[in-house]
């Protein structure tokens, strides 16, 4: 995940993580270029468009924990990345909540020819509150109506 931590919260406080080069793009491509020497077949980046914030509902404790917070867009990765290695794929998650259906399909077609196939979409939903509220909604549409929203959402995208 391109964010101080992901799974391992107030790791980063360690004298020996390098965590804080997360914005470093030279760091990807050093990590794509470690698996490719490693005959890994891919690497998945997570994301999050929401912050942590259920806990006495803010997001103070997890702002302060570095929990998935900064986070930046990791499809951003992916071109640098895939220039640096000839076999690696590339997989990374999108809410169907963060762009225009149109926006996305072109952004990761684009993706698609620039690694010559080697981009993979992980589609979610989102689960967290603030999700919604990020993108002007009062929350999130209730589960069964947010599935829904997916379904259309990639029927129209696969037709673009």
């Amino acid at each position: 995940m391109n964010c101080v931590v992901h799974q391992s919260p107030g790791l980063w406080v360690h004298p020996e993580d390098q965590m804080h080069r997360y914005r470093d793009l030279g760091t990807w491509v050093e990590l794509a270029q470690l698996l490719e020497r490693g005959k890994f077949d891919g690497l998945f980046l997570a994301d999050v468009i929401g912050a942590y914030d259920v806990f006495r509902g803010s997001r103070d404790v997890a702002v302060r924990g570095g929990v998935q917070i900064p986070v930046n867009d990791p499809s951003l990765l992916i071109p640098a990345m895939a220039l640096a290695t000839e076999h690696l794929g590339f997989a990374y998650t999108s809410s169907v909540l963060q762009s225009h259906p149109f926006t996305f399909a072109r952004q990761i077609s684009t993706l698609d020819q620039l690694t010559k196939g080697r981009v993979a979409w992980n589609i979610v939903a989102s689960y967290l509150e603030s999700s919604g509220r990020n993108f002007g909604r009062t929350g999130l549409f209730d589960h069964d109506e947010r599935y829904d929203f997916a379904d259309e959402y990639l029927e129209v995208c696969y037709k673009l």
